[in-house]
């Protein structure tokens, strides 16, 4: 038996640290090769970091939320054999391939497993890994469907349905007319009889997918992740967020205090002060708001688009993309009014050089989409949005914006920007001042779609109206130029049709 150390692998970008989110093993669980043993936050993303062994957790050298320089050891294991070269670096050698990714490390990682994996050894990417912990499944117990018995996600999908459709046959148990099989209480239902949210049906399921985030809210509050009502769904299974955990905790304390089953006041006074770590995600993208505020002079303008046209025209089509299996938004009329109005004024997709003293015009059009997540705002980015046509564009908005609150997004996504659009109407308002995401030199903000009173042949009227904040860097575009653009962007919004030109 022998103990062999594992260090915290450059998880990609030459990251120099990372948070230690949460470890997915405990001292004395038996591990295999490629494994998930715990999840990292950087700078960049939530990456998962797989065992480069077959053994036994020995010891773990890093508490969950601890910051980690990469090359630190964070666990070690006890082997039963030493492969040569076991003494090489934790991760792949990508040193002198310039743009390469983790998720390209993963790739070959995985590759190399597949090509050394010995009989009786289970060959399975992390992310199926990763779903059969979560659905209580045995990893070796699946027959893989892939190349060389690769076990795929939907292979363990497939073998979980095909358990619970077992379990339910094998276990049926005769009741008698009239009356009903009295399922126990879940946990956390109050001893006294009191019902509350956790005897809901829907809080009777096995499985709950949420991010590493929620659950360690859950476990700070106390909540049965099981437990907790929602109606949203990934892949099939309950999925529960940071907020549905929180709104559960909430309503489980007013019902205690109520029910005087704790004698606790409900109207305790909450502590006067209270800190949350400000790192990783939330750190970078304070930086790199500081670094475009001091450096690019911000000027906004402000107009109103009236869109009456392009509400009749998106209901219209809504059937027909939602026959196609996508949700039909504004946000894709707007990329393509967008990019509509960047051909006339290509000022606005640029970038200032000042190393080279040039502006470099873009002439291609990669449109960031800032969405809001639990580890703050996060700008996946649109490539070639002048090559689409509005049910891609649509569809590919919403799946980046899916993967960047999930947090399963890659850096490589949110890179190679030349413009960007924040939405933040959606969270109510109508005018604000973004912020340009440098080094682009222009940002538009959606305000929220309403109808307001507007003035047409002397009347005063109702219309479907949204505002427009256009955030420019002065050193670059003038006002007149952002005044234009806007023009051109608000056409093309009042007169949807003239985008299928």
């Amino acid at each position: 038996m022998t103990v062999k150390e594992f260090k915290l692998p450059d998880v990609g970008e030459g990251v120099a640290e990372g948070e230690l989110v949460s470890w997915q093993v405990s001292p004395g669980d038996r591990v295999s090769e490629g494994d998930i043993v715990a999840e990292v936050e950087t700078d960049k993303a939530l990456v998962e970091v797989p065992s480069r062994y077959d053994g036994t957790v020995k010891e773990l050298f890093a508490e969950e939320g601890e910051m980690v320089p990469v090359g630190d050891v964070i666990i070690s294991f006890e082997v039963d054999e030493i492969d040569e070269g076991d003494a090489e670096a934790e991760a792949p050698d990508t040193e002198g391939e310039p743009g390469a990714s983790t998720d390209e490390a993963k790739t070959d990682t995985e590759e190399a497993a597949a090509a050394e994996t010995p009989e009786g050894r289970v060959f399975a990417p992390p992310a199926a890994r990763r779903l059969a912990r979560e659905l209580g499944v045995d990893i070796t117990d699946v027959e893989g469907s892939g190349p060389g018995g690769r076990i795929s996600e939907e292979d363990v999908r497939s073998y979980h349905e095909s358990a619970e459709a077992h379990d339910e046959t094998a276990d049926e148990t005769p009741v008698t007319p009239g009356e009903e099989a009295a399922p126990s209480p879940p946990s956390g239902a109050g001893a006294s009889g009191t019902v509350s949210a956790s005897d809901s049906p829907e809080a009777m399921r096995e499985t709950t997918l949420a991010t590493p985030a929620t659950r360690a809210l859950a476990d700070e509050l106390g909540v049965d992740l099981d437990a907790v009502p929602t109606e949203k769904t990934r892949d099939g299974e309950a999925y529960v967020e940071e907020e549905d955990v929180r709104a559960f905790a909430e309503r489980e304390e007013a019902e205690t205090a109520a029910g005087g089953e704790t004698g606790a006041s409900a109207t305790a006074e909450p502590e006067r002060e209270e800190t949350m770590p400000y790192r990783g995600v939330r750190r970078t993208i304070g930086e790199q708001m500081a670094t475009s505020k001091y450096t690019a002079p911000h000027v906004t303008h402000h107009d109103t688009a009236e869109i009456d046209e392009l509400v009749e025209t998106r209901e219209e089509l809504k059937k027909t993309a939602e026959e196609k299996g996508v949700r039909l938004t504004y946000m894709a009329f707007v990329l393509k009014a967008v990019v509509a109005g960047l051909k006339e004024y290509p000022i606005l997709n640029s970038e200032l050089d000042e190393d080279e003293g040039v502006i470099r015009l873009k002439n291609y059009y990669n449109i960031g989409i800032a969405v809001a997540t639990d580890a703050g705002l996060m700008v996946p980015v649109v490539e070639n949005v002048d090559e689409k046509g509005l049910l891609e564009l649509a569809e590919e908005v919403q799946e980046l914006a899916t993967k960047a609150r999930e947090r399963s997004i890659s850096p490589q996504e949110m890179q190679g920007g030349t413009f960007t659009i924040t939405n933040f109407g959606a969270f109510g308002g109508e005018y604000a001042t973004p912020i340009i995401n440098y080094p682009e030199t222009a940002i538009l903000g959606l305000g929220a779609i309403e109808q307001r009173p507007v003035v047409e042949e002397g009347e005063v009227v109702a219309a479907h109206t949204l505002p427009l904040s256009l955030a420019i860097d002065h050193r670059v575009i003038d006002g007149a130029e952002a005044a234009q653009f806007t023009n051109t962007v608000k056409e093309y919004l009042a007169e949807p049709t003239k985008l299928l030109l």
